[in-house]
């Protein structure tokens, strides 16, 4: 019947038409899945330097701690110290520049480069270690500074904060606004050591500051023995202040002023510059980023433990 033809060359034509919006989209979606997979072997893939040198020809070699230092951050101690390693056992490397622009972080982290950097040094004489500050060099960023030939600064970088701190809250008194109990149980009697929500304990306030004593005496040995006699003490030096990179230079705790590039092609004769930093790949970042950061910020809530 004729309704009948009609009806069926209809339902044809719509089959036909959705199996070709269909192909549409699926072309559409695999090419994003293509976008996608391109951008994350981008971030993933370090492809390293397509720049070759000349037979003979010696570079500037540059590793960059960025960011506060950290275990589970960018600029922790295996990174740097992966990146100087590097940096030092490659044959054409003149001198090695770490630049720093960081406000400082954990002591361990930064006492493990600082030792390997002293190590570097002794194992390869013949070839400088400098730092070059950009914005700010401090505290735990200076600790790990100490250890190089020499520092260059701009005359507007922000330099020391030669101290410890340890810092947290205290919620006793919000609890008993809100009627809230605390109920700790512990085995040791100082286990419960600057809990945040009991009084604060006078023998472990005692003993913090006590703890923090001997890690700012071995920040100072630090400072002491890689500034040597370049470094000209006054009272104020060590007592957590910052300065400027003008009046570093005037304390001595830098040498003078100098970016990368002008360290490159005035101090080390070497002005082509290759980066030797050690960057996380996306799949690791993300892992370590998530997990990580989660506790972190947990744990910073109760009690932080830094130089900076």
């Amino acid at each position: 019947m004729q309704w009948e033809r009609k009806v069926l060359e209809k339902l044809a034509l719509e089959a036909v038409a959705e199996q070709r919006r269909g192909r549409r989209w699926g072309i559409f979606f695999k090419l994003l899945g293509f976008g996608y997979l391109a951008v994350v072997l981008g971030l993933v893939v370090d492809w390293g330097q397509t720049e070759k040198l000349a037979e003979g020809a010696k570079f500037t070699a540059l590793v960059n701690l960025n960011g506060v230092i950290k275990a589970k951050g960018d600029a922790n101690a295996e990174h740097i110290i992966s990146g100087l390693q590097a940096a030092f056992e490659d044959k054409h490397t003149a001198g090695v520049i770490l630049r720093i622009n960081s406000p400082g972080g954990s002591p361990v982290q930064s006492g493990i480069i600082n030792d390997e950097m002293r190590r570097l040094r002794a194992a390869h004489p013949e070839i400088p270690l400098h730092v070059v500050v950009e914005d700010v060099c401090a505290s735990g960023g200076y600790y790990v500074a100490a250890a190089a030939d020499k520092i260059f600064v701009d005359k507007a970088s922000i330099v020391g904060s030669i101290g410890v701190l340890m810092d947290g809250f205290g919620f006793t008194g919000t609890m008993e606004k809100l009627g809230v109990e605390r109920r700790l149980l512990t085995a040791g009697e100082s286990k419960g050591f600057l809990d945040p929500f009991s009084p604060q304990n006078e023998h472990h306030k005692d003993h913090a500051k006590q703890m923090l004593g001997e890690i700012h005496q071995q920040f100072i040995d630090v400072v002491r023995k890689g500034r040597g006699k370049r470094l000209k003490e006054t009272p104020e030096m060590f007592s957590g202040l910052m300065w400027s990179g003008a009046k570093s230079i005037e304390l001595g705790l830098t040498d003078g002023y100098g970016t990368v590039d002008s360290v490159a092609r005035e101090v080390f004769k070497a002005s082509d510059v290759r980066d030797f930093s050690v960057k996380q790949n996306f799949a690791e970042k993300f892992a370590k980023q998530f997990g990580a950061d989660m506790a972190e910020s947990m744990a910073n809530v109760l009690t932080r433990f830094t130089l900076r």
